[in-house]
């Protein structure tokens, strides 16, 4: 998300980003290299691969040997080859926060979080988990030193090459420390990120966990009282095709344009540029808005502050609250890893053709004393509005009446497997109070019925749950 924002903000031809999460290779598979274009969003295909044609074609290259001292902020200017040879320093951390300054009213949520403007003075008591990762020195900057929050409430804020031994992906299950401590403690909200900071999850008092679905649906309810889209407006909302529906009934009610596109960040890059999208996301826990081309972690708990402290609730009350409006959209992810592809590759031409015959729409799948009538099956494509370009076999799906959706796909093709992944979004107009476990058998029953996924893959049970 920094990367994205010096981009955008120093007007530079493009950057590249070394980051650990992009198609990891190097001998410990934690270093990968990524190009964000001058909008400040990955690179599309086209760009890619002509850099990949380039890298064939390439006979030298020529290093300039300039010292530089990357620690300190300034400017090097030396002579390379009889020409001048410019080298900037800069500090990302005030670049980031300036962005964020121009978007959220820190005035108001440092009086949120230091407690002078809430009820009672009580500070707002927040843990912060950067796991290690590069979110450490922006998370300091912001919550700390700007906002107020107490330096206990800030954990593994220091950058480490191997993370310190942690698994920064900001789920449930590697981010349990985080999980454990708040749901022990007396604390308001917590939050945890992933390596780079594009990714995020929160959770409320006693870890009550907010979806990433959820989340977005929520953001996209309050937008308004964000200062950025008070000025500049609320433009399209949008998706990833497998996260749960929960935002397109916000922008139904909104009146705004709403876009299901293909998991990928650059689907939503095309649309802010053209104006249509202004917030998005994805079910793997990435949210972001058009402030920047990136997902962007630290930008969704700034969105999150400022609806606690507009509202004057709770993160459970405010999700009970939009659920009592929209209905509720329970939601899981179950990815079976390292399977076989050959069975796996049958499995999905399976069952597409049963998805796609005509007399599969109106069928009606029951399990567990619940009854789904299918409304649509087909491999999702995506028609992009902006550039024309069309993306096919994007995943399975079947669309129920109510708004309930079950969503399969298949990745990988190395030699360590594939991974399943199988998404079920079950949808409940009243009843939305309910366990999300008990409320989602029913229909990961029929998901694994209908897709014969146990047969197939010779799984019993998937190797991780979201």
């Amino acid at each position: 998300p920094a990367v994205s924002s010096l981009i955008r903000r120093h007007k530079a031809l493009g950057g590249i980003v070394l980051t650990a999460s992009h198609n990891p290779g190097g001998p410990e598979n934690d270093f990968g290299i990524k190009f964000n274009c001058e909008n400040g969003g990955p690179a599309p295909d086209a760009f890619t691969n002509k850099i990949y044609a380039l890298s064939g074609e390439i006979k030298q290259y020529k290093i300039a040997s300039v010292s530089v001292d990357v620690g300190k902020v300034g400017v090097t200017n030396a002579e390379v080859d009889g020409k001048p040879f410019t080298v900037e320093v800069i500090d990302s951390v005030s670049d980031y926060v300036l962005l964020m300054k121009e978007i959220f009213d820190f005035e108001q949520l440092s009086g949120f979080v230091s407690g002078k403007s809430r009820p009672g003075g009580a500070p707002l008591k927040m843990r912060i988990d950067s796991m290690n990762g590069v979110t450490g020195s922006y998370v300091n900057e912001i919550f700390v030193n700007c906002l107020g929050a107490s330096k206990d409430g800030v954990v593994h804020t220091t950058p480490l090459p191997d993370f310190g031994g942690l698994h920064p992906d900001p789920n449930l299950t590697y981010a349990k420390d985080l999980v454990d401590t708040v749901r022990a403690g007396d604390y308001d909200i917590g939050a945890a990120f992933d390596g780079d900071g594009d990714r995020n999850m929160i959770i409320g008092r006693k870890a009550f966990f907010v979806t990433p679905s959820d989340s977005l649906a929520v953001i996209a309810h309050y937008l308004e009282c964000i200062p950025y889209f008070k000025r500049n407006g609320v433009q399209g909302l949008a998706r990833s095709m497998p996260t749960a529906s929960a935002v397109d009934r916000v922008a139904e009610a909104l009146g705004k344009e709403m876009f299901e596109v293909p998991t990928g960040w650059k689907y939503f890059g095309n649309l802010m540029d053209a104006g249509r999208l202004c917030l998005c996301g994805e079910e793997s826990f990435g949210t972001g808005s058009n402030h920047i081309r990136e997902k962007d972690g630290v930008w969704a708990v700034l969105a999150w502050l400022s609806i606690m402290s507009h509202t004057g609730k709770s993160i459970e009350d405010i999700c009970v609250e939009h659920w009592k409006r929209y209905g509720r959209n329970y939601f899981t992810r179950y990815d079976y890893e390292e399977c076989d592809l050959a069975p796996c590759n049958e499995m999905m031409e399976t069952l597409e053709k049963t998805i796609t015959d005509p007399a599969f729409v109106g069928k009606e799948l029951s399990a567990g004393g619940k009854t789904y009538k299918v409304k649509l099956g087909d491999n999702f494509s995506y028609n992009d509005p902006i550039d024309k370009s069309v993306s096919t076999k994007q995943g399975l799906r079947i669309v129920f009446t109510d708004g309930s959706r079950i969503v399969m796909r298949l990745s990988g093709t190395g030699s360590s497997g594939a991974t399943v992944r199988l998404y079920i979004d079950s949808y409940e107009k009243e009843n939305v109070l309910g366990s999300a476990s008990e409320m989602l058998k029913p229909l990961i029953d029929i998901a694994l019925e209908v897709s014969k996924l146990p047969t197939f893959t010779g799984r019993n049970a998937p190797t991780v749950i979201t």
